[in-house]
């Protein structure tokens, strides 16, 4: 098997003090491996190269500065700049437990995989906001496992391009990313399955996804995520899960439940009772911790909502009235920089 020489692909906008983390984070991997790490400022204006130059003596690090045309085709001007045969890309609000390309190379060093996904997870110095938001993004409970928490199939898998690995011969064979954002992930998974290649989850391959949002950009990110899988639906219609309309059913039924109980009819109302109870009582074993125990409920109803409303309404646009996705939702797609 041919050498692995791992480039760590890290898009950026006006993020410096998430690099500063990140990088600090990469002195502490363990294991000696040849990797190099290339950084892509991606038109920011309060760009991080002071802080990669701090590392420059301890890592080895190459950094380029681009006009903005969004985090897929920066990974993939990345990638072309790249000197290894196998990319590793993260998201810049990303840290690497110590073991973290241990655990990689040993996997890929015995397995020919040309694509794999790792999970994320909450670091024990994150708020108990991220903590909660966490929970509901990664929860059997909410996702189901489709990020790789939960008891999700390895085959198959759609990797997050938080934590996500391409050799170099997938990535001259697909392209790499497409100009839709978010869903450039699942968009090159497909891709990739269909010409061939196989993508795995690597279950103890995973990172501290940061998050530094809010509610408000939290439900403006999963709105986003419902408003692109109808997109993705219609552009690889063998794709198409019901299980992605369980947050839209959950949203209208939950609206359907409320109006009932003013009516007289309880019952429906008491069912989603339930479902808050038991989501509670996974979130409190799963954190240990009360406060985000109780912020995991408002993260989940804002997750559920927010894709739930976006999926339908990008399904009725896209699916019904058969809108081209680009012109109807221009803020989802970001053009090649030339």
């Amino acid at each position: 098997m041919t050498t692995l020489h791992y480039s760590f692909i890290i898009p950026v906008y006006n993020r410096p003090d998430e690099v500063d983390e990140l990088l600090r984070s990469f002195k502490g991997l363990q294991g000696a491996f040849l990797y190099e790490i290339v950084i892509v400022e991606d038109g920011s204006s309060i760009d991080c190269k002071s802080v990669v130059d701090t590392y420059a003596n301890d890592l080895n690090i190459s950094y380029y500065s681009k006009p903005n045309s969004g985090p897929g085709d920066s990974r993939n001007y990345g990638m072309q700049k790249a000197k290894g045969n196998y990319f590793i890309i993260l998201d810049s609000d990303c840290l690497l437990p110590p073991q973290y390309l241990e655990t990689v190379n040993a996997y890929l060093s015995s397995n020919d995989v040309d694509c794999f996904g790792g999970p994320d997870a909450a670091h024990q110095s994150f708020t108990n906001l991220q903590k909660a938001i966490n929970f509901a993004m990664t929860s059997v409970i909410t996702t189901g496992g489709i990020r790789g928490s939960g008891k999700a199939n390895t085959d198959k898998f759609q990797p997050r391009s938080f934590n996500m690995g391409l050799s170099k011969k997938a990535f001259i064979a697909s392209g790499g990313f497409g100009v839709i954002h978010p869903g450039e992930d699942p968009d090159l998974s497909i891709r990739l399955h269909t010409l061939g290649f196989k993508t795995v989850l690597l279950k103890e391959a995973y990172v501290y996804h940061k998050r530094r949002i809010s509610w408000k950009k939290f439900y403006q990110q999963v709105h986003k995520f419902g408003l692109v899988r109808p997109i993705l639906n219609k552009w690889h219609p063998n794709t198409k899960r019901l299980t992605y309309w369980f947050p839209t059913v959950f949203l209208l039924g939950f609206i359907v439940s409320v109006l009932a109980f003013v009516v007289g009819f309880k019952w429906l109302l008491f069912g989603f009772i339930s479902y808050i109870i038991i989501a509670f009582a996974f979130a409190l074993v799963a954190t240990k911790n009360l406060s985000v125990a109780i912020q995991s409920i408002l993260a989940i109803f804002i997750q559920f909502f927010g894709y739930g409303y976006g999926f339908l309404k990008s399904t009725i646009a896209v699916a019904v009235l058969n809108k081209d996705p680009q012109k109807q939702f221009p803020k989802l797609f970001f053009k090649h920089a030339k």
